[in-house]
């Protein structure tokens, strides 16, 4: 599905299934340097069970034009413009590390908008190490590289992929390279800025489900207490031996803790 959003070109992956209003929609929000193909099992799932299902490429990411937001606020604001334009009035929001927190904001912002959330691979705040910010601003390969070794548990980095053939280090390599310019960095200034989040957490009405890796390490589970101490509706479904890369090291499991959830 092809949108104009805030006067910019937008993607959305629907597995080729047309928007109905009559449906309830669920929108997946992916992480830095990442796009809508991250989420091909969950939301092809769900636009095949009842749902418009909508794995969107936020601005400057995949097929959407740019440029990239550098704020968790303005990604807010541009989520409810995306659920305008694609005619939905409400939605469950489900995003991954820097989605997550998209979404936490924007329901915090949109109650009436926001019928419930799922955050993975999350933390309230996401921190960016200084080596890593300074990589990105430099467009430095090297930030890909430390990422790709971070958001994967030691497990993963020696293979496993569900789809046969396919290597999750080598996958997640590429989709980061497809990156333009500058799109890293903006995602971690959004990151490592995100000073609302905790009080983003305490205004929140709507139910929430947090799925964590307990080996990740971008987002430990320990860290991620924080924003669970502050949600008062919350469901906490953490995986062993996962790490950051949720979706692609326990795809299953994933999607089994959504269909619960959002049923």
């Amino acid at each position: 599905m092809h949108l104009t959003v805030a006067d910019k070109k937008t993607f959305a992956y629907t597995a080729n299934r047309p928007f109905d209003p009559a449906k309830p929609t669920v929108v997946f929000i992916h992480g830095a340097a990442n796009d809508h193909s991250v989420w091909s099992l969950q939301s092809r799932y769900y636009a095949y069970h009842g749902w418009n299902a909508l794995a969107v490429d936020l601005p400057g990411h995949g097929k959407s034009a740019g440029p990239a937001l550098a704020s968790i606020g303005e990604l807010a604001g541009w989520a409810v413009h995306f659920l305008d334009a694609a005619g939905a009035r409400d939605a469950a929001l489900v995003g991954h590390s820097m989605g997550s927190l998209v979404a936490l904001e924007t329901a915090a912002r949109h109650p009436e908008r926001i019928r419930r959330i799922a955050m993975i691979g999350s933390a309230v705040p996401i921190r960016v190490t200084e080596t890593l910010m300074t990589t990105s601003k430099a467009n430095d390969h090297a930030a890909y590289d430390m990422i790709n070794v971070f958001a994967h548990s030691s497990a993963a980095q020696l293979g496993g992929n569900r789809v046969p053939g396919m290597w999750m280090m080598g996958s997640a390599m590429r989709l980061m390279e497809r990156s333009g310019d500058g799109v890293l960095h903006a995602d971690f200034s959004a990151c490592n800025n995100y000073a609302a989040g905790l009080d983003a957490a305490r205004k929140l009405k709507c139910p929430v489900l947090m799925i964590l890796g307990k080996r990740d390490l971008m987002t430990p589970m320990k860290v991620a207490m924080d924003v669970i101490s502050k949600l008062s509706d919350v469901k906490v479904v953490a995986l062993e031996g996962a790490g950051h890369s949720l979706m692609t090291e326990k795809p299953d499991d994933v999607l089994d803790a959504l269909i619960t959830f959002l049923s």
